[in-house]
């Protein structure tokens, strides 16, 4: 069995466990008033299983680097931060690096079948310079980290030196994460990685299984429109793209994660439920495109049949990983 299966099956006991494998179970628990309980124990699953995570870390003192890779709207800005918070706990600090200042120059930038600069293949990255920082990090050497400089397309010198304490311990997020091409000079045994994924959704009462993937756009929806001003009809336009990358630098690496961690929350389509179609309604009240005005009429049939538990959402705590797409989180993203 493969270790998204194990995922998927244990997420299917504790729902069977909690009575809520339908949407129909999902709605009793929130008539009967139950809703704040769903909160609190949906939280409490998801940070037992940040604690397992950190604490299989800690009980690996050879482990230098943590790379997370996850596709959109996963959470994974979220699982890092509260991953991170963990490691403290356990004695170890993270130092969080970002692979974007590790892309080459645009004119070495590689490009696509159409001619344009290809950002999100692995070769569009310094691998050379990654696996020399990390190699001589891991020695105990310093290094000066690089600067990405996006407006002029170019790598700089940040001036920002480092060298690796003992009980600190780096932290990657990034697409290619999983990709042991990312890493290729870097002894294994030294590297943990992290699969973060939306994996299972709720199930219709006849069976049938929310796609994951909706559950994620749905995310990604409320998000772009309440914290990055972008409407919901051009995430729905710029979705087949997205995905198109997932199935082509995520997927294909996922079964090689050290843990999975599953971000779908029990409640959540409750939760976006409201947020949700007054976005999507928008859509349709003002778009034409055959594909978004089907793919919103796809999302708003999922949303349907859910009760909302608007009332509730004050008691989603402010490290949640849905505040990261509903808005309110303690984190800085």
């Amino acid at each position: 069995m493969t270790k998204i299966q194990n995922v998927i099956e244990e997420n299917a006991r504790w729902r069977k466990m909690l009575g809520l494998s339908t949407i129909e179970d999902l709605n009793n628990a929130i008539g009967k008033g139950l809703a704040t309980n769903l909160i609190q124990v949906s939280e409490a699953l998801q940070e037992k299983k940040i604690v397992e995570i950190a604490d299989s870390i800690a009980r690996r003192p050879e482990i230098r680097t943590v790379l997370l890779a996850g596709p959109s709207s996963s959470g994974k800005t979220t699982t890092s931060k509260r991953l991170s918070i963990q490691l403290i706990a356990d004695g170890i600090w993270p130092v969080p690096i970002s692979l974007d200042d590790y892309f080459l120059d645009r004119h070495l930038t590689p490009k696509d079948e159409n001619g344009e600069y290809d950002f999100e293949c692995l070769e569009a990255l310094d691998i050379e310079m990654l696996n020399t920082h990390l190699n001589a990090l891991f020695r105990g050497d310093e290094i000066e980290l690089p600067r990405y400089n996006f407006k002029e397309g170019r790598s700089e010198k940040s001036g920002h030196r480092l060298r690796l304490k003992g009980n600190e311990v780096l932290i990657f997020e990034g697409i290619h994460a999983l990709n042991p091409a990312l890493t290729h000079s870097v002894p294994q045994q030294q590297i943990f990685r992290l699969y973060a994924s939306a994996l299972v959704s709720n199930y219709l009462d006849d069976g049938t299984r929310i796609p994951s993937s909706d559950n994620r756009l749905l995310r990604r929806i409320l998000r772009d429109v309440k914290q990055r001003g972008v409407s919901a009809t051009e995430t729905i336009r710029r979705w087949p793209s997205v995905r198109a990358g997932e199935e082509k630098w995520i997927f294909p690496y996922q079964e090689n994660a050290d843990a999975v961690f599953n971000t779908t929350m029990l409640f959540e389509l409750a939760v976006m439920k409201t947020q949700g179609e007054k976005a999507l309604n928008e859509v349709l009240a003002h778009e034409t495109d055959p594909f978004v005005t089907d793919t919103a009429q796809r999302l708003l049939g999922w949303l349907a049949p859910v009760k909302s538990m608007d009332m509730a959402e004050k008691d989603i705590p402010p490290t949640s990983l849905l505040r990261e797409f509903l808005g309110g989180s303690s984190f800085n993203y």
